[in-house]
């Protein structure tokens, strides 16, 4: 048989528990040894029990033979889904022939509680103590016995605030659960499968809870943003073999007190004191008789929603490269790498001992950690020893943004294998791999992707050491597709939409930052930040962007359909926020840390209108919903014509003459031809004069390289690509970046240090540059009428000093990969492979182009490929999925 189906998910994630989304999507990929496979029909088959699915009985749901390619974002329509419904479900396809396959593998997804009603649990929390600055972290703990075999035990859980969650001793769940969310509007709850972990007889949950964005430092925002202390709220169902039912919930049997963790904030760190440790808490046979009992919140009144982002964790262990001992008698490591966690210790020393473990981007001159771009953020966390052998401590609730660590008051002789690092991000799985022949390339790649890690934990945010750590949603819109490549954040920019949902204004604006976290009422009165206006052009347009970005990369059509009303809204408030189609000339953000260019914010904000404009008409496209797809189409050209009109002269001339005016004009489709060819020379030479250099910031660097490619002037991009000098890309790299930089001139052989007050090493924002990596270096690019890589557009445009690149994505249909390499003698190679059930368009550039070896004229179509057209200087070809190569003579390298 040509096909097998494999890999079987709802929701984007392999056997989901606790969904509330009442039609999941399903989701399988194929493969088969076969060029050109592809599905022809499916049939599934979905049952509340694996015994019924093994007779092939669909008691949930039974498709039946459905004539449909459709493999991504099938649609569950069978019976409806109940509160705690396990359901088994499988796969059977037929190839392009008719024949069938054997079936999928059986699997399976839980729905969580669906009615508010189910929930008996109450919110727990510990008293505040007096005088205390920050709180030690609460423990809970409850003892009860189970009278029989347990068949199933499923445990849903939640706080306001953090926590870490224990059964019998053994830690449930992952980290900073259940994740950063507007918390006066809704909290996620994630669900366990706890069966394993529970025995007949005496049982103990417990939890640890942390201040997390509810109550602890947010930002620049300050503490108790959304409360004062953090509440747990926790529903253990229990199921016997003999079909008896329980439930533990959070209520005033809890017990509750203090343990070692002293405080445990996300900006200002953690203090741990071991002698304080509360040995066997969370077993049952404690004695916690001197425990309190809790405070009971009277009520919640958002929404607990079935968690959507996915977890964070420990992703990779780092060991450091080199440890130095200071003149004061610390340690300072070199990690080797800037990234986002914290370091764990081991450490012998005498009870009371305190050590401290400080944490840095940079060094000073002189050595010493670079701590001023912290602001208020103090990334150290103290541990005071119980003197009892070998300990091992590391923080539980705060995170930091580092490459060195120092370590401060260590007993005796530290050396490498003191300290190791944990990596820890939200947990979305590496989809993209690229490399080049050049190593400065290279490296540029790898400090784009150690940017996202560091920087999308629960929200994308904006840098992870100083005193800010939010989800500004200008960086996530500029970065969203380069995201999309690099790892699957399907599911993150999901969960992170809603978040702008929740802090969209009624006027239809939304917010510079997801969650708002307050940050709104803080700008009304904070005279220090009153130049910021509440609908930041480049920022707010996130809201449109990120869907039309998600519906490209996984076909995703169901979050065109959730959120279409608030991008009408977003539309719809620009335009009566403007005069005559021109959006005004207020004080923003504008193009974010360029570099000795000043865009001017009418320019770039009424680009932007008329770019989420004329996203919002293909939107409505899309969902058929015709009438609207003519009248923002007519209003895109309204406000396009607007723009020419305000800021555009008979020679091409934009107001500000900045590249970034030049380069958002070109890729927004704002001007006609004869414009938009002197808007194209107009560009180039703003680059030349200044020396092969960019001078674009956040909002323009994502489109620079795309437009001078679609302008054709790839020699130009690949110029920028690769240039050393100041301002670049490059020169962060050359001397000595791990990841992308802030701003351009974040350190500057001249100047040092930019202003502390602003400075991070850790930003992915200019790192957009990765989408142009994919889609034009290595050619992979998503076909907006068969997104999701269905059809993938093979477009590889080589240039520049590189000689070779190669990439892979990994689609929801399987890997698309891309390898070009051109050699001395003007000829070009070209490697492609596309999955079962995708096809591809593959333009070949050269002349005398060949297929697997052989002249197209020899080489007969019918294996998985035809020539679509062939001009003077490339050949296009139709493909299925297989594995292709193509040869052509197009150019020799380059030195």
């Amino acid at each position: 048989m040509s096909l097998r189906v494999v890999q079987l998910k709802t929701e984007y994630v392999e056997n989901p528990l606790g969904l509330d989304e009442k039609k999941p999507r399903l989701f399988w990929r194929l493969e088969s040894e076969e060029r050109g496979a592809a599905q022809s029909a499916y049939r599934i088959l979905v049952a509340s029990s694996e015994e019924a699915l093994d007779r092939e009985e669909g008691d949930q749901w039974d498709s039946g033979k459905i004539e449909s390619d459709s493999s991504i974002q099938v649609t569950y329509g069978g019976k409806p889904l109940v509160s705690e419904g396990r359901y088994y479900w499988k796969v059977q396809v037929w190839d392009a022939q008719g024949r069938p396959s054997d079936w999928s593998e059986t699997a399976f997804w839980t729905m969580g509680l669906l009615d508010r009603g189910e929930w008996k649990a109450g919110w727990i929390g510990r008293k505040t103590e007096p005088n205390a600055n920050m709180q030690p972290s609460p423990f809970v703990r409850k003892s009860f016995a189970i009278d029989g075999q347990v068949a199933r035990a499923t445990v849903y859980a939640t706080a306001l605030g953090l926590y870490d969650l224990r059964v019998n001793g053994e830690k449930v769940g992952d980290l900073f659960a259940p994740g950063f969310t507007d918390y006066d509007k809704r909290v996620q709850v994630q669900t366990y499968d706890v069966t394993h972990l529970l025995k007949e007889g005496d049982n103990a949950v417990g939890a640890v809870l942390g201040d997390g964005w509810y109550c602890g430092t947010v930002g620049f925002l300050g503490s108790k943003v959304y409360g004062q202390r953090p509440f747990f709220l926790l529903q253990l169902h229990i199921e016997l073999a003999d079909g008896t039912k329980r439930i533990v919930a959070t209520d005033s049997s809890w017990r509750t007190a203090r343990g070692p963790i002293l405080y445990s904030d996300m900006i200002k760190g953690e203090a741990y004191d071991a002698r304080l440790e509360l040995d066997g808490w969370d077993l049952p046979g404690f004695d916690d008789s001197g425990w309190e009992q809790p405070d009971v919140r009277p009520g919640y009144n958002g929404l607990l929603t079935a968690s959507l982002e996915p977890p964070v964790r420990i992703t990779q262990t780092m060991r450091p490269i080199s440890v130095r001992r200071t003149e004061a008698g610390t340690y300072i490591y070199d990690m080797g790498q800037n990234m986002v966690g914290w370091t764990e210790v081991k450490v012998r020393g005498a009870r009371g001992r305190k050590i401290t473990l400080s944490h840095a981007e940079m060094l000073n001159p002189d050595g010493s950690l670079y701590l001023d771009n912290l602001r208020v953020a103090v990334q150290q966390d103290h541990y005071i020893l119980k003197g009892e052998g070998l300990e091992r401590y590391e923080p539980l609730f705060t995170f930091h943004g580092f490459r060195y660590v120092e370590l401060i008051g260590y007993p005796g002789e530290a050396d490498l294998d003191t300290i190791v690092g944990k990596v820890v991000h939200s947990d979305t799985p590496r989809t993209g791999r690229l490399e080049t022949d050049d190593d400065r390339v290279n490296q540029l790649y790898s400090n784009i992707v150690w940017g996202q890690r560091g920087n999308f934990l629960s929200v994308p945010t904006d840098c992870p050491q100083r005193d800010e750590r939010l989800g500004w949603t200008g960086d996530a819109q500029i970065f969203a597709r380069t995201a999309s490549y690099n790892m699957d954040v399907s599911r993150f920019f999901t969960k992170f939409m809603w978040d702008m949902i929740d802090a969209q204004q009624p006027s239809g604006a939304f917010t510079d930052v997801a969650p708002d976290a307050g940050w709104i009422r803080h700008k009304m009165w904070n005279t220090r930040l009153n130049w910021f206006a509440p609908d930041n052009a480049g920022w707010g347009d996130a809201g449109v962007v990120i869907p039309w970005t998600l519906y490209l990369m996984y076909g995703d059509t169901r979050i065109l359909e959730t959120h279409y009303d608030a991008m009408v809204r977003w539309v719809e408030y620009l335009k009566a926020n403007s005069d005559e189609l021109v959006r005004p000339n207020y004080a923003n953000y504008g193009d974010w840390l360029s570099i000795d260019a000043d865009t001017p914010n009418e320019v770039l904000a009424t680009a932007y209108f008329a770019y989420s404009t004329k996203l919002l008409s293909r939107i409505a496209g899309v969902l058929g919903r015709t009438g609207d797809e003519a009248h923002y189409d007519g209003l895109f050209r309204d406000i396009a014509a607007a723009f020419r009109r305000a800021f555009v002269d008979g020679e091409g001339r934009i107001r500000g003459e900045t590249q970034t005016v030049y380069v958002l004009a070109l890729q927004f489709g704002l001007l006609e031809d004869g414009l938009r060819d002197k808007a194209i020379v107009r560009l180039t030479d703003n680059i030349r004069e200044r020396g092969d250099r960019l001078s674009t910031g956040f909002l323009g660097v994502g489109y620079l390289l795309p437009a001078l490619t679609d302008s054709g002037r790839l020699d130009v991009a690949y110029t920028l690509l690769t240039q050393e000098a100041f301002p670049s890309w490059m020169y962060s790299i050359k001397h000595g970046a791990t990841t992308i930089w802030e701003r351009w001139d974040g350190w500057t052989e001249h100047n040092g240090f930019q202003t502390p007050s602003m400075n991070s090493f850790n930003h992915y924002s200019l790192g957009s540059v990765g989408e142009w990596m994919f889609r034009y270096m290595a050619g992979i690019e998503a076909d907006p009428a068969r997104p999701g890589f269905r059809h993938t557009l093979i477009r590889p445009q080589p240039g520049g000093r590189l000689n070779e690149a190669k990439a892979e994505y990994r689609s929801l249909y399987g890997p698309v990969a891309s390898e070009w390499k051109r050699s001395s003698d003007g000829s070009f190679r070209l490697a492609v492979r596309i999955p079962a059930n995708a096809t591809a368009t593959v333009v070949v550039p050269g002349t005398g182009v060949q297929v697997d070896g052989r002249s197209v004229e020899e080489a007969a179509s019918g294996q998985g490929w035809k020539l679509a057209e062939r001009t003077t200087t490339a050949a296009v070809f139709e493909v299925g999925s297989g594995e292709y190569m193509f040869e052509s003579v197009y150019g020799a390298t380059r030195e």
